[in-house]
């Protein structure tokens, strides 16, 4: 199992990658006619033959390291793989029904309330009054990074179907990072890389129908400029991404993934103000920096409480 602070760091790195693949998405949805769903199911479908690569060229590793027993595998594929594919298509159905703002805001809003409820009745997790406070202060401010664009000419219109797909959207989410924490708890043998690349083959087998019907393959003039967003998108925040977040879910508190995964909108934001020209507002910085504030002290919270606990074991 990886150390804490190693498994915070896997963490970090996914959630800033996450926040890429919106930039990516919408490049291509500029270059191109690809519709979400098409762009999801591709994602996958890149991100599953990378992953095979990599576990064909993975030196084999020993018995004990692997051992797992089959029902607790099958069990993790399954709901791994079942809730990627549910919590993808209720968002982007979410956002197709009440807009990008508003869809977003509920997805990972709600995400870390129903993460937190979620830990406390299945596994007993407590926030206590610090963690309580980071989750507050990181929902604060997502709400005023949303509010904020909206305000300033975003698409503010809440429509009451696209909220209900949101936090359908968030339980999957919730549901996946519950399951890994779960899984992880008895420092049971686990293989990220190989759970990884069976979600996105369940993933893939499950959007081709929702994407067939939105139309698989796009059109446009810019091909190689596609193609080399299609593959970045497969390679950094879905392959690498997502086999960091796994392994590193496994092993931190269900509600600091939950905070730390707010990375993504953070690095989203700096992304289109730098890259994609949008106009820095306040709320975007004071939104940013009490992202960053509260997934920073979180995060701090989580790794004395790991050298604590290492300390007390060791006395």
């Amino acid at each position: 199992m990886p150390a804490v602070g190693r498994s915070l760091l896997y963490l970090i790195v996914a959630g800033i990658a996450w926040g890429t693949a919106g930039a990516a998405a919408s490049l291509v949805f500029r270059v191109s006619d690809m519709g979400p769903l098409a762009m999801s199911f591709w994602r996958c479908v890149g991100g599953l033959v990378l992953l095979l690569g990599a576990l064909a060229l993975r030196p084999a590793r020993p018995a004990a390291e692997v051992a797992e027993p089959r029902r607790r595998r099958l069990i993790r594929i399954l709901g791994t793989g079942v809730g990627l594919t549910f919590f993808q298509s209720a968002y982007f159905a979410a956002v197709e029904a009440t807009g990008l703002a508003v869809g977003t805001v509920v997805t990972l809003g709600a995400g870390p309330v129903l993460i937190a409820l979620g830990a406390r009745l299945t596994m007993g997790e407590r926030l206590g009054r610090g963690g309580a406070a980071a989750v507050v202060g990181a929902l604060a401010g997502l709400v005023v990074l949303v509010l904020g664009g909206m305000l300033n000419g975003g698409s503010g219109e809440v429509r009451p179907l696209g909220v209900i797909l949101a936090v359908l959207s968030a339980a999957g989410y919730a549901a996946i990072t519950l399951l890994t924490r779960w899984l992880g708890r008895d420092g049971g043998g686990s293989d990220a890389l190989s759970t990884t690349t069976w979600a996105f083959a369940i993933g893939t087998v499950g959007l081709l129908p929702l994407a067939a019907a939105e139309g698989l393959f796009p059109h446009t003039e810019q091909h190689l400029e596609m193609l080399g967003l299609l593959v970045y998108v497969a390679a950094v925040p879905t392959a690498l991404a997502y086999a960091l977040y796994f392994a590193g879910a496994a092993v931190v508190r269900a509600a600091t993934v939950s905070v730390i995964m707010l990375l993504e909108p953070v690095s989203a934001a700096v992304i289109a103000v730098g890259m994609l020209g949008e106009r820095l507002t306040v709320a975007t910085v004071l939104g940013t920096l009490l992202l960053l504030t509260a997934v920073t002290g979180l995060a701090y919270s989580e790794a004395r409480s790991a050298a604590v606990r290492r300390r007390e074991a060791v006395a």
